[in-house]
């Protein structure tokens, strides 16, 4: 059985989180008791991609083996080992019943919103954002509330899909797929979805395109 070591901080938990190339993107401090989540969580952090690196960092993995989910299989030895390491409990956006509120949660977090095109946003990661766990903790931690990017943004996000699937209105998920299957998607397909790469902060965010297109194979099956 691993012996438990307590957090003396996020700052520690951010050091258990860089090798594997993962970071937090925010959290909050559940209710007592609050469906749903662990029963004795005082802080709640969201878990995901830490660029530059995780791509490679991932795909060097041994659960990059041609089976199905490598992704998800990976996020389950590495997240959840860290949880058994310090006493707490992994939650994960996949799986399920029971099925975890990653929406819900992320727009808790004070670092995730909603953005004009209905996706979520996140403070330094734009429409790149996304999650492979959560870690539910023993300890209680103050997470510091940023300021939403979309207030001071121009928001070319709503102009940027080439199909008009995505808007104020929401997601046309079928129309999306179908736009994928002509040639005019490639690009989209290939290189990820060009909506969110018209995010400034996405722009600005070291994703490697084939990250994104794997993510879009995926969807697109």
């Amino acid at each position: 059985m691993p012996q438990i070591t307590s957090l003396t901080g996020l700052h520690d938990l951010e050091a258990r989180l860089a090798p594997h190339f993962l970071t937090v993107l925010g959290g909050f401090n559940p209710d007592p008791g609050e469906a749903g989540i662990w029963k004795f969580a005082q802080t709640l952090v969201l878990i995901g991609p830490k660029e530059p690196g995780y791509w490679p960092h991932l795909t060097a993995q041994k659960e990059w083996d041609g089976r199905p989910d490598p992704v998800d299989r990976w996020s389950r030895r590495v997240i959840g080992r860290l949880a058994c390491q310090i006493g707490g409990k992994a939650l994960f956006p996949f799986g399920g019943p029971p099925f975890h509120p990653f929406y819900a949660w992320a727009l808790r977090s004070g670092q995730v919103w909603d953005s004009p095109v209905r996706l979520l946003v996140h403070a330094g990661q734009g429409l790149m954002v996304s999650f492979r766990g959560a870690l539910a903790l023993r300890e209680r931690f103050e997470i510091a509330p940023a300021t939403r990017p979309c207030d001071s943004c121009a928001a070319p996000c709503l102009r940027a899909c080439p199909a008009g699937v995505l808007g104020r209105a929401g997601y046309d998920v079928p129309g999306c797929h179908a736009f994928l299957d002509q040639p005019a998607g490639a690009d989209c397909l290939n290189a990820g979805c060009i909506t969110r790469r018209a995010c400034p902060l996405s722009a600005g965010y070291a994703r490697l395109p084939e990250h994104s297109g794997y993510h879009m194979s995926q969807f697109h099956k």
